[in-house]
Formats: structure tokens, sequence, C-alpha cells
């Protein structure tokens, strides 16, 4: 029975290892910036990730942020790590959906922008996020990344892992 016990706290570690969370974002526009985007650490950005398996280079993120327009929006995507150079350095790539939700809270999302567009369209309001990165663990519970979510917005944040 106490073998039992140690394999069960054993297996919870190692699904709590699959687990990690995205905070701290910084966010610029690169171009048409005018000053009047949502941006550098306003977008208030927080995600869960938890990858499919301990070898897995793939995980499911969910996660809520403050758009460049200051409206709140719900973020749900597929992240991919599409090349590790070595144990502390690898490229990523985030391909989400980030928009409107049935939630009140997320309800505004659709109201400026592309995401306006696409709501214009398609009856809902978000935008498709393609995120390319660099990121850089120094330890195994914290990394930080600095990419570009297509087309023009420069983006860093921060990862807590729980390896």
């Amino acid at each position: 029975m106490a073998l039992t016990g140690l394999g069960a706290a054993k297996s919870d570690a190692s699904e709590l290892s699959l687990y990690s969370v995205n905070t701290g974002s910084f966010v610029y526009h690169m171009t048409g910036n005018l000053g009047d985007y949502n941006e550098i650490f306003k977008n208030k950005f927080f995600s869960v990730e938890r990858k499919f398996s301990q070898e897995s280079k793939n995980s499911l993120l969910v996660g809520t942020m403050k758009n460049s327009f200051n409206d709140r929006c719900l973020s749900v995507g597929m992240r991919r790590d599409l090349m590790e150079l070595n144990a502390k350095w690898r490229v990523k790539g985030v391909y989400a959906y980030t928009g409107e939700f049935f939630a009140k809270a997320f309800s505004d999302c659709g109201n400026h922008g592309s995401y306006h567009d696409f709501k214009k369209v398609t009856g809902i309001g978000f935008s498709p996020y393609i995120y390319h990165a660099l990121q850089y663990n120094p330890t195994t519970f914290f990394g930080v990344e600095a990419g570009i979510i297509a087309p023009d917005i420069f983006a860093t944040s921060i990862q807590w892992s729980f390896r």
C-alpha cells in the first residue's frame, strides 16, 4: 500500500510537470503606431499551458489578455517547439484564436480593429494569432522569450514551469 501511495504521488508530480504559466507580457506595435494602442505591459496577459506528454513538442494553452484596443479577450491556442538549439534555447511557435467568448468578460473583444473585421464576416470577434519566438530558459523552472506576433507586434513574456 505504501508503494501505491508513492506511485500515485510520483504520477501526480509528473502530471504537474506538464504545466506552465505564462505572464508578464510586454507588447509593442512596430508599424502604424501613433501611441493609441494598449501596449507596453498594459495587456495583462496570463495563460496556462499543458504539454501533451513529457516528450511532446506540442502543448495547449488557454489564457486571457487585453488586446490592442484594451478589450478583454480569451486566447486558446497550440504551441509547438519548432527547434531546440540546446538545453537552454528553443524556437517556438504559437497559433491561437484570440477573441470573444460567451462569458460577459470577453464580449467586447470584437469591437475594434481586425477583431471587428472578423466579426463583420463571421459574427464572432476574433483575430488569429501567429507568434514565433526565441525562448531562453536559464533554469528548468523559468524562461524568458521574445518574438513577433504576425505581422508587426513585438512581444516578450515569462514562462514559469513546474518541472
